[in-house]
């Protein structure tokens, strides 16, 4: 089982504490999936949420495939995520409940497939960024005088 990551979500983990992760399937077009083979994705802004009984990805722009029939697709259309019963009860409590976010994380190909990786994340304030900032400084600091030992 390959696992080809195509895009991935920097900012996730800079502006969220991620917690559980799940895998999900996409519903995509054609055109969609020939322009993620190419790369052309972009999940910096997207986010998850359930309605319905059902998981939606919005905001994730997936570039139109410029050899497309009839224009391809539109770029930043809501796509329906494919999960589990059993982890869409679990993601729909915890949002709920918690008030957390359901970020995805990165997209990428098993045996062919389009999967995405997502998080359920609790949103970091400025301060706690700084903070951890500051601690990555520090341990740099501390590796480096122990290296120079």
């Amino acid at each position: 089982m390959s696992r080809k990551v195509v895009a991935s979500n920097r900012r996730a983990r800079r502006n969220y504490d991620i917690g559980d992760t799940f895998e999900a399937g996409l519903v995509l077009r054609g055109s969609e999936v020939k322009s993620i083979r190419d790369g052309n994705v972009d999940l910096k802004d997207s986010f998850g949420f359930v309605r319905n009984g059902e998981a939606w990805l919005v905001g994730a722009h997936i570039a139109p495939y410029p050899f497309a029939r009839d224009g391809g697709h539109q770029p930043e259309r809501e796509r329906k995520l494919l999960l589990h019963a059993r982890e869409l009860d679990r993601i729909t409590g915890q949002v709920q409940a918690k008030g957390l976010t359901l970020v995805p994380m990165s997209l990428y190909f098993i045996d062919g497939k389009v999967k995405i990786e997502l998080g359920l994340g609790k949103g970091k304030r400025s301060y706690d960024k700084r903070d951890e900032l500051r601690k990555k400084d520090q341990r740099r600091d501390i590796d480096r005088a122990l290296r120079g030992r």
